[in-house]
């Protein structure tokens, strides 16, 4: 797919609803053959402020937010306990777009991590139970004997489902949809919640 980075970015070009604007978007993301298309970027930080970042997957989307899955007791899962506020960064460099949101987070509901556990591969599954995330671990064999030992343990079996594994929510009051454009002068139009609707503004680039 050819991009037209002369074609302009107006306010009149969007969708007064900013789900169904990133919808739009992350369909013609998904449409041209880019792999993971739902990559994205999250931002955390401690309470006093040291930030950091990693790449997660988006796994769904509506109205309520953007969801991505973790081990709560990983650093993010930490950071976001006491800190619950996060950012996202989504960019899909041969469309020249990427989506900037903003928000706070919440944990989704047990029941809906759950459902989202039992989607993963088994090896994925034994994986994030044999992990500790985020901490120091002896080696990578370790970590291998561990999966070894929990997949003898359950065979063909059902796998738990971790307490200390799920689903988080970013709830956004604010998303930047940000087009490429020739001689940099980008195209930047950013949604803020005002009262029970979205405010659009263009910012510089």
């Amino acid at each position: 797919m050819d991009t037209d980075y002369t074609r302009p970015l107006r306010e009149s070009d969007l969708d007064p609803d900013p789900i169904r604007q990133f919808a739009s978007w992350f369909e013609d993301a998904s449409g041209i053959g880019l792999r993971m298309p739902e990559g994205m970027a999250l931002a955390t930080a401690t309470p006093d402020g040291r930030p950091s970042a990693r790449m997660v997957l988006l796994k769904g989307f509506d109205e309520r937010g953007f969801v991505f899955f973790t081990n709560y007791d990983s650093r993010k899962g930490r950071e976001l306990a006491a800190n619950p506020r996060a950012a996202l960064l989504l960019y899909w460099d041969q469309l020249g777009r990427q989506v900037r949101i903003e928000g706070r987070v919440e944990r989704t509901s047990p029941e809906e991590s759950a459902a989202y556990v039992r989607t993963r591969p088994r090896g994925s599954r034994l994986s994030a139970l044999a992990s500790p995330q985020s901490e120091v671990v002896e080696s990578r064999e370790a970590l291998e004997r561990a999966v070894a030992e929990l997949a003898e343990r359950y065979g063909d079996g059902e796998l738990p489902v971790a307490d200390n594994w799920g689903g988080f929510r970013l709830v956004p009051d604010e998303l930047e949809f940000w087009q490429n454009r020739e001689d940099r002068l980008h195209d930047r139009l950013r949604y803020r919640r005002e009262g029970d609707g979205w405010r659009i503004e263009r910012l510089a680039p």
